[in-house]
């Protein structure tokens, strides 16, 4: 006896303009996914078979930096910062409460691999775009662009710009590029202290290892705030557009992101967020909308 279709009575027959289900669940399917604004996901079922976008998530494990004050800080168990504060907007609107995300440290050095591996499902870290890294993750964003700065000795005078590091010791965080901006991009000689971590830098400017200490300028008020032995030269020579990372081909993911992004400044969330944690370090903040570099 032949089977009859699920959904289909036996001995009906389809009429001429009758869709197969599979056809009619797949256009559904796509208009549901139009349906859904990013604000409302978590209530939406997208139906797609791309299960590693954010747009899937339950919950959220976010990359962000452990050691960065203002930025990424683990204090008493708890993390805080600008990165951290933007990172729990866009979960909220994504549809993941503060209860379901869980933050990780992820330094510079592995912010690729723990995206490609799973172990995070965006990284919000201060982690600049740049060509080499798009061929890596698909970044949202800018969500904020910063400006690498240099921090020295108040003690010292002879440094007001990124030309006077010539043969001066300069951290080098394995991961950043900032280091590479001096010594690769502009060709000046500085000599590169290596360390592991932005959070090493300080003790080594501060006890004379190194002469200076170059990378945003967002980074570097943090660290400079309640340190009246060092200051910023104020000499800003890049920009670095912070975006955030997700897997690589996540562009539905991405766009819903930087939909969020948007409204995280027009409603006034993003210079609240500046304010707060950066309104006492003397550092130029921008509270306009940036260009957003596009998803790919």
């Amino acid at each position: 006896m032949p089977s009859t279709p699920q959904g289909v009575p036996a001995g009906t027959r389809r009429s001429p303009g009758h869709r197969p289900r599979t056809r009619r669940l797949r256009a559904a399917s796509v208009v549901l996914a139009m349906a859904c604004a990013p604000a409302a996901l978590a209530g939406c079922s997208l139906g797609s078979s791309d299960q590693h976008s954010i747009l899937h998530r339950h919950s959220l494990v976010i990359g962000v930096k452990g050691d960065q004050p203002g930025l990424g800080l683990l204090v008493n168990g708890h993390y805080q910062g600008f990165d951290v504060d933007v990172a729990t907007y866009v979960a909220t609107r994504l549809g993941v409460p503060a209860s379901r995300i869980t933050f990780r440290t992820t330094p510079s050095s592995v912010r690729e691999k723990a995206i490609e591996d799973g172990t995070v499902d965006m990284v919000v870290a201060t982690y600049s775009i740049t060509p080499a890294r798009k061929t890596q993750v698909t970044f949202a964003g800018p969500y904020y662009v910063a400006h690498q700065d240099t921090l020295v000795r108040t003690s010292d005078r002879s440094i007001t710009s990124v030309h006077d590091l010539a043969r001066k010791k300069i951290c080098a965080v394995k991961g950043s590029n900032s280091w590479r901006r001096i010594t690769d991009e502009r060709s000046i000689p500085a000599v590169p202290v290596d360390v592991a971590t932005y959070s090493d830098c300080m003790p080594l400017l501060m006890n004379g290892r190194i002469d200076a200490f170059s990378t945003d300028d967002l980074i570097l008020a943090g660290f400079a705030a309640g340190h009246p032995d060092v200051h910023l030269i104020g000499a800003p020579f890049t920009d670095e557009k912070y975006g955030i990372g997700m897997r690589k081909g996540d562009l539905a993911g991405c766009e819903a992101v930087n939909r969020i992004l948007t409204g995280m400044y027009q409603d006034g969330s993003a210079g609240r967020f500046l304010d707060h944690w950066f309104a006492d370090t003397g550092a130029k903040l921008t509270t306009s909308v940036p260009q957003f570099e596009g998803c790919s």
